[in-house]
């Protein structure tokens, strides 16, 4: 698990990565934003991982953004967990 490493969800469909580094930036130095889209219709998919230069930071956008409304829609900020490996489709 990376402490620097954050996911965030329920985004408004129409949030950029620009947006995201802009808004995340005021708890520490963002290092990488990576907006998740939907491969068929290039749309958001409503969430996305941020990176923090330190797991200080990354701690501090949890206490400060967790449940805070962003573009109208009320944020989920914590500590990205590990990829869960998935039974594939038939």
């Amino acid at each position: 698990m990376n402490p620097k490493r954050l996911f965030v969800g329920n985004l408004s469909y129409q949030t950029m990565e620009n947006d995201l580094q802009d808004y995340f930036s005021q708890a520490g130095v963002v290092t990488s934003v990576n907006l998740m889209l939907d491969k068929v219709t290039g749309r958001s998919r409503g969430f996305a991982f941020i990176e923090f230069s330190t797991p200080e930071e990354a701690s501090k956008a949890v206490e400060q953004l967790h449940n805070q409304e962003f573009q109208g829609r009320s944020l989920t900020v914590n500590v990205a967990r590990p990829r869960e490996e998935r039974v594939p489709r038939a």
